[in-house]
């Protein structure tokens, strides 16, 4: 695992924030930590980056160990956090030579990496210009373009597309799927964003009051909660009528010849549907497989709306 975390408790006065985590993060993948606002997640990105100490747990990141070797840890990371890291009077180019000169690169070395961090981020725009008269979109792309300079192995994206337009958000997510898939970089993700979460990550947690009450893959997350259902189209009534005795009830809709039959969402389930008619010659025209969106598990598990509901 590129990321291994056991036992992480971090407490503020009498408040605890994170009670006895465990994560594991495999290498040239995609984890998201979910969580209410208030829940523990950036403060578990800043124990991981080695911004702040935790007061127990183990923790290895790319075989170094945090306590231990936190240079190692460092050299091997990058953070793009909630705020951007951009100097709002330096120019696209300026901000991306100087991280290279802070990475201590060889002065054409920095340079010939600033060039083709600009073509590939497309901020030839803002290459030129002071970073502050750029696009939130562009100022985004700027600073995690900075965060590569050091070719980190693992980042940490806190939050990274607060405050975006839709628009600026699907190119940055089209930017950490390139990274991870041309690239292998492990991308650890703090979102806000439940779709964000569903479409980029191959496993996700959830986190709340200082707890990880759940982790899986998004559509694992999804079967834990009740609501999924297959819905069935016959050719016509009788069928229907046939269907539902085979199947022991389910929800008739007799309008649009369907019947809903609950289901997890899983091939197992489906298969075993299909396999009670087809032992009675009963063959749907169609089907279509419902299950609980990540808004329906984050509520669930938390009892809390969505975090972008809540700051509505």
């Amino acid at each position: 695992m590129t990321i291994s975390a056991f036992g992480l408790r971090k407490n503020f006065g009498d408040k605890v924030v994170l009670d006895g985590i465990d994560l594991s993060v495999a290498e040239g993948t995609v984890f998201s930590l979910l969580g209410p606002n208030g829940a523990g997640k950036t403060t578990a990105v800043q124990i991981l980056s080695t911004l702040i100490t935790a007061d127990a747990g183990e923790v290895r990141i790319c075989g170094h160990d945090l306590r231990t070797d936190p240079d190692g840890v460092r050299s091997v990371i990058g953070v793009t956090g909630q705020f951007s890291a951009v100097d709002g009077l330096l120019t696209g180019e300026e901000n991306l030579n100087l991280m290279a000169d802070l990475r201590h690169l060889p002065r054409r070395e920095g340079r010939r990496l600033t060039a083709r961090l600009i073509e590939r981020f497309d901020l030839v725009e803002a290459a030129r210009k002071p970073a502050s008269t750029c696009s939130g979109g562009m100022r985004r792309r700027l600073d995690l373009a900075m965060t590569l300079v050091g070719g980190p192995r693992v980042i940490f994206l806190d939050e990274p597309t607060t405050g975006l337009d839709p628009r600026s958000r699907h190119g940055l997510w089209d930017i950490i799927r390139e990274l991870v898939a041309q690239e292998g970089v492990t991308i650890f993700l703090t979102t806000q964003y439940l779709e964000e979460a569903d479409r980029l990550a191959d496993r996700i947690a959830v986190l709340d009051h200082g707890r990880l009450v759940a982790q899986g893959t998004a559509e694992e997350l999804k079967r834990l909660v009740p609501g999924g259902h297959v819905s069935l189209r016959f050719a016509d009534l009788s069928t229907v009528d046939r269907a539902v005795r085979v199947l022991g009830g389910g929800s008739r809709d007799d309008g649009a010849l369907t019947v809903q039959v609950p289901g997890d969402g899983g091939v197992r389930s489906l298969r075993a549907t299909l396999e009670r008619l087809d032992l009675a010659d009963i063959e749907p025209e169609g089907l279509t497989v419902h299950t609980p969106d990540l808004d329906d598990v984050f509520f669930a598990l938390t009892g809390h709306p969505t975090p972008q509901e809540s700051a509505r």
